[in-house]
Order: C-alpha cells, then sequence, then structure tokens
C-alpha cells in the first residue's frame, strides 16, 4: 500500500523539475498559486472527483474563466502524472475527464493602417524605436514575444534572409527557420543602428542601451494602443494579425501553421473564415459540375446603376 502523500509533497519536486525544464514556468508557478490555495495539506492519495468539481466550481464564482481554470487543473494533473513516472507512487489523477469546456480561441488581429498607426505612436514614446522595430517583425514573422526577447543576432542570417529558432527557443520545442521580408528587415536594420550606436557587444536583438536583454515592452505597447486608439488588443494579436494578413492574402493554411509554428493545422484554422474566396472556389466546383444550371432568374442583374440591388423581405 503506498504510503499518504500530501500536496506539497507533490507539488514542490515538480516544481524543481519545472524550474529546469519548463520554458513557461513562470506561468506554472501562477497556476500553482491557485490550487496551493485549494489543495494545501490534503492526501493526494484520497484526491477524488467530488474535489475536483468543487474547485471548479469556486474558481468559477470568482470569475475564472473555463480556459484559465483547465490550465491549473493541468498543472496539477502534469505534477501527479510527473510523480507517478518518476517516483511510482500509483497516486489517482481525477482530473482526467473533468476539464470544463472552453469557447472558440480568441482571434483579435488589426488592419495594416492600424498597424502603422501603432508604430507611430510608438515612435513617439521614450525608446520607441525599439518597440516599433518590435511591433514591426512581429507583425511580419509571426513570432511570439519570447521568441523576439530571447532573438540572438547569431540567429539572424541575413544573407538568406532567415531567422532560426531552435528547439529550445519555441514553445512546440521545435526548430524552425522564418522568411525575412522587406518589414522584418527594416525592423532588424533599426536594431542594427540601435546596436551599433549603444552596444556593439551586445548579442540580443532587442536590448536596453546597456546591452542588456530587453525583457518587457508591455508598458509601452499598451500606451501606444491607447494612443492610437486600438482597444482590446495585446501583445500576442500581433501574431494573430500576422497570421490574418497572410490568410485574408491567399496564402494556404499549411503553410501559415509552419510559418507560426503550431503543431498541427487545427489551431491554424481559427483564420480559417479570413479566406472567403476558399470557400467561394469550393462551391464553384458546383457550377461546373452540374453545367451552370440556369434558374428562371439567372439573367436577373444584382446591381442597378452601380448599386447593389436591395433585398426586400416580406
Amino acid at each position: 500500500m503506498n504510503p499518504p502523500r500530501n500536496f506539497e509533497e507533490v507539488i514542490i519536486p515538480y516544481l524543481q523539475h519545472a524550474r529546469q525544464h519548463q520554458r513557461s514556468y513562470e506561468t506554472t508557478t501562477h497556476r500553482v498559486k491557485h490550487l496551493r490555495e485549494a489543495f494545501a495539506g490534503k492526501i493526494m492519495n484520497d484526491l477524488n472527483g467530488q474535489q475536483i468539481r468543487e474547485y471548479t466550481s469556486k474558481r468559477m464564482a470568482a470569475g475564472a474563466s473555463a480556459a484559465t481554470i483547465n490550465r491549473e487543473l493541468s498543472a496539477l494533473s502534469a505534477a501527479i502524472n510527473w510523480c507517478n513516472v518518476e517516483y511510482e507512487w500509483g497516486l489517482p489523477n481525477p482530473v482526467k475527464g473533468r476539464k470544463s469546456r472552453e469557447p472558440e480561441g480568441r482571434v483579435r488581429w488589426i488592419t495594416p493602417a492600424e498597424v502603422e498607426a501603432l508604430c507611430r505612436e510608438a515612435r513617439m514614446l521614450k525608446y520607441g524605436d525599439n518597440l516599433e522595430d518590435f511591433i514591426r517583425l512581429a507583425a511580419n514573422t509571426g513570432c511570439r514575444k519570447e521568441e523576439m526577447l530571447g532573438l540572438e543576432w547569431r540567429r539572424v542570417d541575413l544573407h538568406n534572409r532567415l531567422i532560426h529558432l531552435e528547439g529550445q527557443h519555441t514553445k512546440a520545442g521545435k526548430r524552425r527557420s522564418i522568411p525575412i521580408n522587406e518589414g522584418a528587415l527594416a525592423a532588424l536594420k533599426g536594431r542594427m543602428a540601435f546596436r551599433a550606436k549603444h552596444c556593439p557587444a551586445s548579442p540580443w536583438v532587442f536590448c536596453r542601451p546597456t546591452g542588456e536583454r530587453a525583457v518587457s515592452v508591455r508598458v509601452g505597447f499598451e500606451k501606444a494602443c491607447q494612443k492610437a486608439g486600438i482597444t482590446d488588443f495585446v501583445i500576442h494579436d500581433l501574431r494573430h494579425t500576422c497570421a490574418a494578413h497572410l490568410i485574408s492574402a491567399g496564402v494556404p493554411l499549411s503553410e501559415v501553421r509552419d510559418l507560426l509554428g503550431h503543431s498541427t493545422v487545427t489551431m491554424t484554422e481559427r483564420y480559417a473564415h479570413l479566406a472567403p474566396a476558399r470557400v467561394r472556389d469550393a462551391v464553384a466546383v458546383l457550377d461546373r459540375e452540374n453545367g451552370m444550371s440556369r434558374s428562371r432568374y439567372a439573367d436577373v442583374p444584382v446591381h442597378q446603376g452601380g448599386r447593389p440591388l436591395k433585398l426586400v423581405t416580406p
């Protein structure tokens, strides 16, 4: 019979492991904070589905979203599974099958004109050139915030116009190369000029005048959004913006998936509705298959005097 193991015995060694192996360690510790409030001191051998449901209900009452609760429960599940594998404790894992249903993922993006407006406002702030280049690079490559703030010059190949990301730099843990278009090149040239002026020896693309790595652009970004009149927009939405512009221009979902580094095309399909031409081409096949069958209304124009006809409903 397995000896009793309390919450702390499970979560502490898991967090020690996560500190060394997880890029999202800080996020994990934030999620564990809420778990600790609910499960501190509890014997994990006795953990059951009722306790998981009670946790979910309590967090929902506190205003947490289904997605947030699921991420917290995933951290608990990962800790239990890790201890079962590493220490062979045989603890129950009642999280499985008890996560909440989440709404469709958020997709917020801005137009090219709004990107320019955002860049103009960013330029007016302290160290605004740094923020402007950050925005332009994100909007032209779809890179994540951490991928850009951790980008080193040795992984920027200007000759072949590629940015190389190794597995340790990406969320999916897989290496990928990102093409550098003119917009991205302009941003990188801005960073090169900054580096040459302030800190020629700095290895970081986004750095402070001292040469140290820039760790955050959030405050400046929020100010720029406010001045540009862009609401409900966060840094990660620049990644959505890149994807939206590509899909709207007719780039296949599979190619956008590879650029963004999605492990499956399922994540990329969130943007599929931005390519209505694909659907029009699909239903046009029916016209060809049916021999362009005509109805008695086939010759009725849909425009009159250069303006669309109004539909009158009974």
